[in-house]
């Protein structure tokens, strides 16, 4: 499958450009240098359908062997909340410091089939070297839990 193009426009993550904002990630050109932009990243890969994306920034241990998106789903993404960072801070307080580990803390809202919903997720991503770009250093995926 081909990267898809960097349209023009606002960025779906709620950045003011795609070009300036998660376009560079999703076209290749960069890498995101935070865990929460990788997050934003991967928001904006979902609303346009971005298997590829999704795939590579997913980390290996617990990336899924189907598909991540189903062609058949009728969604449409809505918007995209990054909840407070003193939230998280306080949570990771809780956990040793390490540089290479972070957590984002989201809620996302969508569509299915005209049905509003909402996705509220505590992500955990990991920085280490990906094989697939000869070792240079990255963010990955690795799991989310859902608060309550």
């Amino acid at each position: 499958m081909s990267k898809p193009t960097t349209p023009s426009g606002a960025c779906p993550c709620g950045g003011a450009a795609l070009a300036s904002c998660c376009g560079p990630y999703l076209a290749g050109t960069a890498l995101p240098p935070t865990a929460e932009a990788l997050m934003r990243s991967r928001y904006t890969a979902y609303t346009q359908r971005n298997e590829d994306y999704l795939r590579a920034t997913w980390h290996p241990s617990t990336r899924p062997q189907d598909a991540i998106l189903d062609p058949d789903e009728e969604l449409r993404w809505l918007g995209l909340e990054i909840k407070s960072a003193l939230r998280l801070r306080q949570r990771k307080a809780e956990l040793p410091d390490h540089p290479d580990s972070d957590t984002v803390e989201f809620v996302a809202r969508f569509k299915v089939a005209g049905r509003a919903h909402r996705l509220h997720e505590v992500s955990r991503f990991l920085r280490e070297p990906d094989p697939a770009l000869g070792g240079e250093v990255r963010w990955f995926y690795l799991d989310g839990t859902f608060p309550k």
